[in-house]
């Protein structure tokens, strides 16, 4: 059912959903030094179950009272993928499945080959400054030469820009990012070797918004998400979501443009305030409906082959 909206009826498609499942957690809490349940009452939220089709049950309920269709979820911790595959296996009509990965892990070969096996892995992520490791590693180009070949349609979700994981930062955990490594004009060689895979840059380049352009403008199949708040805009004076949208369209198009909220844990749930700002952003600069229905719908849909 549409999304009634100031742009009118809307289906809707989520391009950007953590999976933050009970293996996520445990991660979060080994490095810790402490109980997962302990985790709760630092955070403030809720822990999930430890079967992962509870979370992923969870999750349905939620698109289902704010009426959204479909959502990518993401493995947010490297060899979490088996809880993406669980949820997107009992969803496969709901869910589309990204997995992290860590180029630097030994086993990141298998554990690739192994999630797209399963048949309910549809994205590759990669967050470079995070696991300091470039997209030019020839650990990187390994494993992009073989999707090119076995599976194409699958999509590579690069992390650019500024990386900020709330979740450690509320934990006191470090984060020694690296962001030698976040630039997306690095991704511009890769797009050019590999036209029939599918780039998909988040939140407009995270404050490399100039050079996620350029790389859209030169690489027809480098793709923008459009999710979070967007916070990287305070570093650029004058720029605010309405001119972030306008400039996006007028260059990367509106077909590839993915909405996204990046929501993640509970009990906030899908990010609806994060959805309400896109749909306005877009009114105000006098989008029409149907290029609307790209951005928040079809080209989702379209990129994952559905």
């Amino acid at each position: 059912m549409p999304l009634q909206t100031a742009l009118g009826p809307l289906s809707v498609s989520d391009a950007h959903v953590h999976f933050f499942s009970y293996g996520f957690f445990a991660s979060l809490a080994a490095q810790k030094g402490i109980s997962v349940d302990s985790l709760a009452p630092v955070l403030g939220w809720e822990m999930p179950a430890q079967d992962p089709a509870t979370l992923a049950d969870k999750w349905i309920q939620e698109l289902d009272r704010h009426a959204v269709g479909r959502a990518v979820l993401i493995a947010s911790a490297p060899g979490d993928y088996s809880s993406v595959i669980a949820a997107v296996r009992n969803h496969p009509n709901r869910f589309y499945g990204y997995m992290m990965v860590d180029p630097a892990a030994a086993d990141c070969p298998g554990q690739v080959r192994a999630a797209l096996a399963s048949g309910h892995m549809h994205g590759i992520c990669l967050f470079p400054a995070m696991h300091c490791v470039s997209v030019h590693d020839n650990r990187v180009m390994a494993w992009l030469d073989d999707l090119s070949v076995r599976t194409p349609r699958v999509v590579v979700f690069v992390h650019c820009g500024v990386l900020s994981v709330g979740v450690r930062r509320k934990l006191g955990l470090p984060s020694q990012f690296d962001m030698r490594f976040s630039n997306p004009l690095d991704l511009h060689a890769i797009a050019l070797r590999y036209p029939q895979l599918r780039f998909v840059i988040p939140h407009f380049g995270a404050g490399y918004f100039r050079e996620a352009l350029m790389l859209c403008d030169l690489c027809p199949n480098v793709y923008l998400d459009t999710s979070s708040s967007n916070n990287w805009m305070r570093y650029q004076p004058g720029l605010d979501l309405t001119s972030v949208f306008r400039s996006a369209l007028d260059v990367a198009g509106p077909q590839r443009l993915l909405f996204g909220t990046d929501s993640s844990f509970f009990p906030r749930g899908w990010n609806a305030a994060v959805f309400e700002a896109q749909v306005n952003a877009l009114q105000q600069i006098g989008v029409k409906r149907e290029t609307a229905q790209l951005i928040f719908h079809d080209n989702l849909e379209r990129l994952l082959g559905i």
